[in-house]
């Protein structure tokens, strides 16, 4: 072998390295791709697993306000912001209730929205009655079901008074498993 030969680049292992071609890019762009498809996917399955660490508390008290504001006898409608509300909610943060101001420090509080579908009932004080609008729900001043498709009451909100301030606790939406 002459020294010309030897120095060539056939001969010094240059020629191992091929430049690259189609089949391996595919190759590599189908890695990545499905590195990117499994991560897509494993993402809910890991915030699954660390959702009982990073949890929010379900349940918060939120103040609707002095008790002189609700008359003995009458329901109201009172709006108050979700104490679980995030900054991309915009007006979904907003939810109302009904409150009805039974004697003393007894109240109850009632969700605006129908057991049937959620359509939001409207309390009529010339009959007592809340009435859904959607399928003709109807509801006594108590919130127990008087007639139409709902299958059971009004679901209400825990009350409590505190210093003369009427609060409720909020946050968490009623399940079959825990009806309110």
């Amino acid at each position: 072998m002459s020294e010309h030969e030897s120095r060539s680049p056939k001969a010094s292992g240059a020629a191992a390295e091929s430049p690259p071609n189609r089949r391996s890019a595919l190759g590599w762009l189908s890695v990545a791709l499905g590195a990117l498809a499994t991560t897509a996917a494993g993402v809910p399955v890991v915030g699954y697993l660390l959702s009982p660490i990073l949890r929010t508390p379900g349940d918060r008290w939120v103040d609707l306000g002095p008790v002189e504001e609700y008359p003995e006898k009458q329901t109201r409608l009172v709006d108050f912001v979700d104490p679980l509300h995030r900054p991309w909610d915009g007006q979904s943060e907003r939810l109302a209730a009904y409150v009805r101001h039974d004697e003393g420090e007894k109240f109850q509080v009632f969700m605006v929205n129908c057991t049937h579908l959620g359509c939001p009932v409207s309390w009529f004080p010339q009959s007592g009655l809340f009435l859904c609008p959607c399928h003709g729900g109807v509801y006594y001043q108590d919130g127990q079901r008087a007639s139409g498709p709902p299958p059971r009451g009004l679901y209400s909100y825990d009350s409590r008074v505190v210093d003369g301030r009427l609060q409720i606790r909020a946050g968490r939406l009623p399940t079959l498993q825990q009806p309110g």
